[in-house]
């Protein structure tokens, strides 16, 4: 998911390959001249890259997920750390519109004291032996002492995000197609598959209806192979489409 301004762009792609080695291929082709681009995931070995160079960090939503599963075993044990990620995420609201610098200081002045003490209490936890190491619970918080330096990478670099939630959403189109559609025949139906969806999905995320966009684009097939940038969804809303085209195309989704 790529912002471009205030306009968003989702990409897919299809293959065999799992999502680390497809990475890689994605950071092959991104210019030597840029800083080593912030990596985000869940701990997964294979959505790792192997080959480029990345900035680690690990997602606070996957984390927190782990203690919302067990809440009902361990209430209050749980809610120590759930009211801590809470705080960052409130934390992390209120930097909307700051610029990337403005953000990381002010999560290092709200978050960073919230997070010190949650660690402080973790390695309590474990040093005093209130938690059994393999027990659902000491599981999840070895997963957040372990991956703690991921987990709390928006503390130390400018425009980490906290979380990846903005690609789990839109991956979850890509699952709902799999269920429905029971794969695809071939690798050339997969790869057609990743491009209409990119265009359906990027649609959604800027509001424009997406039928009304691809009978517009097929409609202006030559326009948009000579100019494509003038042919992209947002552009092509502005154009204010006919009256007859919005009827047709309300009517056929119907």
């Amino acid at each position: 998911v790529i912002e471009v301004g205030v306009h968003r762009i989702a990409l897919y792609a299809n293959g065999r390959r799992h999502a680390g080695e497809n990475l890689d291929e994605l950071l092959k082709g991104r210019s030597a001249d840029l800083d080593k681009p912030i990596q985000m995931s869940d701990a997964l070995a294979a959505n790792w890259s192997g080959e480029q160079e990345t900035v680690e960090a690990k997602c606070l939503a996957h984390a927190r997920r782990k203690f919302v599963e067990i809440e009902a075993m361990f209430p209050s044990e749980c809610g120590v750390v759930l009211d801590a990620i809470e705080q960052v995420y409130e934390t992390d609201a209120e930097a909307k519109g700051m610029d990337a610098g403005q953000r990381l200081k002010h999560h290092q002045m709200k978050s960073g004291p919230v997070m010190k003490e949650l660690r402080e209490w973790i390695e309590q936890q474990f040093k005093q032996k209130q938690v059994e190491p393999n027990s659902s619970l000491g599981q999840a918080l070895r997963y957040v002492r372990k991956h703690w330096e991921g987990l709390t990478r928006f503390l130390t670099i400018a425009n980490c995000p906290v979380d990846n939630n903005a690609a789990e959403r839109v991956l979850k189109r890509a699952v709902l197609l799999r269920k429905n559609a029971l794969f695809y025949k071939n690798e050339h139906g997969a790869s057609v598959g990743a491009i209409l969806l990119s265009l359906i999905e990027t649609c959604r995320l800027n509001e424009v209806s997406a039928w009304a966009y691809l009978l517009w684009l097929m409609r202006h097939r030559a326009e948009a192979r000579a100019n494509p940038s003038a042919c992209l969804p947002w552009t092509y809303a502005r154009s204010k489409p006919s009256a007859e085209l919005e009827v047709e195309a309300v009517a056929r989704a119907a």
